[in-house]
């Protein structure tokens, strides 16, 4: 069985899990993408031009990836985004539990509204959840326990949370899980990027950094990071400066596409077919099915992450 089951990009999203639940043979531990756009999600409010408004098909909700093991019945979450509910529910079509949310943990990369905020719909307006496990770094924990209305979670014990420290490993019985630090803007929390190690094979996620450069200047090299694992979902924001009308781009913390295609350009078609790119802005053209910039990406060897599909940890 190949390891990675890429989602039919223009089907809604719950009737592709259903359809990949009856049509593929499960992983007994696997990756599932639950959402693939930037914190707004596409469309993005106040742009009524959008076409996805009136195409269903063309809506992405913000970045956030699974973890199932049918094996001990652990389910987590990375990001806790403002579309949570319907990734929640994404998930529990990947792998039902008898009592919702059903989460073993999930695990925060910084204070970006889409990466965080939609811990709100655990609280005793919404869902009334009690002891989730939420994993974040010390910045991250601060921030959410002393500013309201996360502190209201944290005190109502809707959430409970479990300290990382940076390069150690959180063992989940079959799923290991290492944050590491990343450059990025961080006006509230540290940045992390996160290392998932199944029984067989291993991801890493990464949906906001400034430049690889940056990174690398500090220590650590991209290509390291993708060399060491079988799939990277890296930072795609946007593609390439000039998507947005009136302003220069090239400042943007972020690593467009056509650099990232230019970085890796000399790398092995075995290390370039790893790279699933993730995290996209309403204004970069991959988003559409048939944009040209597509085309360019998956020619050069590389992948575009879709909303359903599916990454074996281990058969």
């Amino acid at each position: 069985m190949s390891a990675l089951v890429v989602a039919a990009a223009l089907l809604p999203v719950p009737a592709q899990a259903q359809a990949q639940a009856q049509d593929a043979p499960q992983c007994s531990v696997e990756l599932v993408v639950l959402g693939v756009a930037q914190d707004g999600g596409a469309p993005q409010m106040g742009h009524a031009e959008d076409p996805a408004w009136a195409d269903p098909s063309l809506r992405r909700l913000a970045v956030s990836l699974g973890v199932v093991d049918r094996t001990s019945g652990q389910r987590l979450m990375f990001e806790a985004t403002p579309d949570m509910r319907e990734e929640l529910y994404r998930l529990d079509q990947a792998m039902p539990v008898d009592a919702s949310p059903g989460l073993d943990g999930i695990f925060l990369t910084h204070a970006h509204i889409g990466h965080y905020t939609g811990l709100m719909f655990l609280g005793h307006e919404s869902m009334g959840a009690q002891g989730v496990p939420v994993f974040a770094m010390e910045r991250m924990a601060d921030y959410l326990t002393a500013n309201g209305p996360w502190s209201q979670l944290v005190r109502y014990e809707n959430i409970a949370l479990q300290p990382m420290v940076a390069d150690e490993a959180v063992v989940l019985d079959r799923v290991r899980v290492t944050p590491f630090e990343v450059p990025h803007r961080q006006e509230f929390s540290e940045v992390v990027g996160y290392r998932i190690e199944g029984p067989e094979r291993s991801a890493i996620f990464i949906p906001d950094i400034d430049s690889w450069e940056e990174w690398e200047a500090q220590g650590t090299r991209i290509e390291d990071m993708v060399a060491g694992v079988d799939v990277a979902y890296l930072d795609a924001t946007f593609y390439a400066n000039g998507e947005i009308p009136g302003r220069d781009m090239s400042g943007f913390p972020h690593p467009f596409i056509s650099h990232s295609l230019e970085r890796f350009a000399d790398l092995p078609a075995s290390e370039r077919a790893k790279i699933r790119f993730i995290h996209f802005n309403h204004t970069n053209p991959v988003r559409y099915p048939d944009a040209p910039e597509r085309d360019v990406v998956i020619e050069a060897g590389f992948g575009l992450a879709d909303e359903g599909e599916r990454y074996c940890l281990a058969d």
